[in-house]
């Protein structure tokens, strides 16, 4: 029988303590963080060892990545102890990011089918022109968007791999929410008006060249995720250098490419509310880039090429 070691378990939250959980438990030495997890889990009388979060004693930050061991650890090997917190009730990232990008599916599918009943409610007059169909125009942007969010949807479920299983499940309304207010209900409100700047049926050279735009960035988004999940083995956690179209500019050119993307939809939509959406995305994509490009620097060292721009050249 392999060696083990006892470890001490302490609560992280003494007002909302994990009730049976044990004074210590026996660690083998090649036990990961996630096999704690299930030790912690099952002799607690928790179903679902997601629920468990291990946090170094020392640093008090959580141990985020599930196949490292935990022995090795610095705070927990040096004080034998793991602190430990229930985290709620979780749910699983792939089923987030599939709700998320379900929203602006929707609500882009709802606002042509109902868009004769709301236009004509004040401040709006367009009572008889909302009973006219769409535009081209406007037929082009409700194409676009479905593509993208479409495109989202598959990259999810048999593209993207995670390197955690589960976030908490409460979270999914805050996460939600961006998608489905600012590129659901926000974005196809503005565009499907009878009296928006989509509602055009001439496409002029600058509706052209967003299209083009949108279209080669859509191509290289999908090449970077493609690229990306091919660095990280099934079940992994491990991270790779990306070294694909893009990566030469920036630490995310991922998030550079859909960016330009939404450019294209903005020079075709000419709204306000695109603009809005997307302006967004980029407060939130530039923290995430950042805090890659130091993840490759922490990890790779000297054989990781710094870059300057993590996801827009020369701005960001």
């Amino acid at each position: 029988m392999a060696p083990t070691t006892s470890v001490k378990l302490t609560n992280r939250a003494p007002k909302k303590p994990i009730k049976k959980l044990p004074s210590t438990i026996e660690l083998p030495r090649d036990a990961t963080v996630e096999d704690a997890k299930l030790q912690i889990a099952r002799q607690s009388g928790i179903s679902d060892f997601n629920r468990i979060g291990l946090f170094d004693p020392t640093t008090k930050k959580i141990l985020k990545n599930r196949t490292a061991l935990v022995l090795q650890e610095a705070g927990v090997a040096e004080a034998g102890e793991l602190v430990v917190k229930d985290l709620g009730p979780q749910i699983a990232w792939r089923t987030v990011f599939v709700i998320e990008y379900f929203g602006p599916i929707l609500f882009h599918v709802l606002f042509p089918l109902v868009r004769p009943y709301i236009y004509h409610i004040p401040p709006y007059v367009y009572k008889s022109e909302a009973e006219t169909p769409l535009t081209q125009v406007q037929w082009l942007l409700f194409a676009l968007f479905q593509i993208h969010f479409l495109k989202r949807e598959y990259e999810t479920i048999f593209v993207h791999k995670f390197s955690a299983n589960t976030m908490p499940a409460f979270n999914i309304f805050r996460n939600s929410a961006f998608y489905w207010m600012l590129a659901g209900v926000l974005c196809a409100f503005d565009i499907y008006a009878p009296g928006s700047l989509s509602a055009r049926d001439e496409l002029m050279p600058l509706d052209y060249f967003g299209l083009g735009l949108f279209t080669v960035c859509e191509v290289c988004n999908w090449i970077v995720h493609q690229h990306l999940a091919s660095l990280r083995k099934p079940g992994g956690t491990e991270k790779g250098i990306p070294n694909c179209i893009g990566s030469s500019l920036v630490t995310c050119p991922n998030y550079m490419f859909e960016v330009l993307a939404w450019v294209g939809v903005i020079l075709i939509s000419r709204s306000w509310a695109v603009v809005v959406f997307i302006a967004t995305g980029v407060v939130y994509m530039r923290s995430w880039s950042r805090g890659k490009e130091k993840a490759l620097r922490k990890e790779f060292g000297d054989k990781y090429k710094k870059k300057q721009f993590t996801m827009l050249p020369g701005l960001i």
